[in-house]
């Protein structure tokens, strides 16, 4: 337990966080919508400081993230709690926990022990993932400082719900970021995520004005934004942030609360990569469906094919050291081998 970033102190001992948009008001001896965060005699405190509940070594294009440092591995670490209560969530066991169960619960780790993980394993990076890394933000925040010194990155598999507060205090240690854009509908984000869209874009525009490397993530669930205005909504929001954001589309299975919904179908990722394409994005990948030849990389001027894969995994990879396009000199966009080190 460690007393929170980023609040102030109200009346009757209740508090106002500052962490994410939601704002919570908590009184005294409650919690924030996130679960993990309590008022303690006018004192917020992270429940969750140190406590990991799940880790992984895994490649990075598993975040996913195909444009920073592609084929390396990644140590992946998450602590219970989310400050949304999406109806697809996929780790929902340990997302929703602090909030359906009420329990507080993971292996206790420092954040020294977490870069000697990382080191020992030969990770380039520690990814903060599996629920929003957000509501663990100082045990974050006191990984990647010393990431940082180690000579690791940082990155955040983020649902963007983060205040601007917070987002420019971390961004000095933090190299990329997923952020998942389910939707534009102010409705969805409210009937099945619990949140608001506009923070969410405000974020996603805010990491790119800060230098770090975005990519973008749609999970394409049937019936709740897989229609071709949506697509291309999403696709034009990129493009005017910037076009050299890869924009990952994914697969919908069902779990959690949408068991009754079907798998999205290839034919309906296929339309959304191509309407991408057409907008003007210049990477666009299609997710959870490994082995159907639309997760490569291709330079986007001559259409030469620089980084092949299957899945997760990095088959091919013909870019020049100085990450160009061996065919027509192209630069590739992102963060590669010989880039600039954090």
């Amino acid at each position: 337990m460690k007393e929170a970033m980023f609040y102030e102190r109200l009346e009757e001992d209740a508090v106002r966080c500052h962490l994410c948009p939601h704002e919570c008001k908590i009184k005294e001896s409650r919690r924030g919508i996130c679960g993990v965060r309590e008022n303690q005699a006018g004192v917020l405190y992270s429940l969750v400081y140190g406590k990991v509940v799940a880790e992984a070594i895994d490649p990075i294009e598993k975040k996913p993230l195909f444009h920073f440092y592609p084929g390396s591995s990644v140590y992946s670490l998450a602590t219970v709690g989310c400050n949304f209560r999406c109806r697809n969530c996929q780790n929902y066991d340990i997302s929703q926990m602090p909030k359906d169960k009420k329990r507080i619960m993971g292996e206790e780790k420092s954040p020294e022990e977490i870069v000697e993980i990382a080191t020992h394993y030969n990770c380039r990076s520690i990814a903060y993932t599996y629920v929003e890394p957000t509501i663990f933000f100082e045990f974050a925040y006191d990984t990647a400082k010393l990431a940082h010194q180690a000579g690791i990155c940082n990155i955040f598999v983020s649902n963007g719900y983060t205040t601007e507060e917070a987002i420019r205090t971390l961004a000095p240690y933090l190299d990329a970021v997923n952020v998942d854009l389910k939707s534009l509908s102010e409705e969805l984000y409210h009937t099945n995520c619990g949140g608001h869209v506009q923070p969410v874009l405000d974020a996603i525009k805010l990491y790119k004005r800060l230098s770090i490397w975005v990519e973008v993530t749609t999970l394409v669930i049937p019936t709740l934004n897989d229609t071709e205005e949506e697509f291309r909504g999403i696709a034009e929001f990129i493009k005017d942030v910037g076009v050299d954001i890869p924009w990952h589309i994914s697969q919908f299975y069902p779990t959690y609360k949408l068991m009754d919904l079907p798998r999205t179908p290839v034919s309906t990722l296929r339309t959304a990569r191509n309407i991408g394409l057409e907008v003007g994005l210049r990477y666009v990948y299609e997710g959870n469906v490994p082995g159907e030849g639309n997760e490569n990389t291709y330079c986007y001027h001559c259409g030469t094919l620089l980084i092949r894969r299957y899945g997760f995994q990095v088959l091919e990879n013909i870019l020049s050291e100085d990450a160009k396009c061996p065919n027509c000199g192209t630069p590739l966009d992102g963060v590669f081998c010989g880039s600039a080190q954090p």
